[in-house]
């Protein structure tokens, strides 16, 4: 029962958190820079199919809604279990690049990051492209992805 009122709680409050819009900060502050450059090493990360990595650029509990699900995964080590790259190859999939980055909500602690990424075959050609949005938060002085939204199937 806790997890499901915890499952709940997450749900809502990123639907309130996706609901606030601002403009696209231009001032490029530390925890912009700090956001941008996690995003960063997300992709990397995921490029190289390397899960812990990966996983290194998240925070937990993470959220991830997408598909048509939401899922929560309370540890690093619940998030490296998954077997995601096989189904993406299995979609011509070879890796993927950021498109467009826009801050929408920025704070010293927290920022949203909506983004547009593509998906490539082994040959560059683009599979699709996906809006999606990242909230990066700083933690204990780490910066990692609390959640992300993503309109990718």
């Amino acid at each position: 029962m806790r997890l499901l009122t915890q499952k709940f709680c997450y749900i809502g409050l990123l639907i309130g958190l996706c609901n606030l819009s601002a403009a696209a900060s231009a001032s490029g502050s530390p925890a912009e820079k700090a956001a941008l450059g996690t995003l960063d090493q997300f992709m990397v990360a995921f490029n190289a199919r390397d899960m812990q990595a990966w996983a290194d650029t998240l925070h937990f509990p993470h959220i991830r809604i997408a598909s048509g699900q939401v899922s929560i995964f309370e540890s690093a080590e619940a998030f490296q279990a998954r077997k995601v790259f096989d189904s993406l190859k299995k979609t011509g999939w070879s890796r993927s690049q950021w498109i467009d980055r826009t801050i929408t909500l920025s704070s010293p602690h927290k920022v949203h990051i909506e983004t547009i990424f593509e998906r490539l075959d082994a040959d560059g050609a683009s599979i699709g492209r996906y809006q999606s949005l990242y909230i990066v938060t700083q933690q204990n002085g780490r910066w990692g992805i609390q959640a992300r939204s993503s309109l990718a199937p």
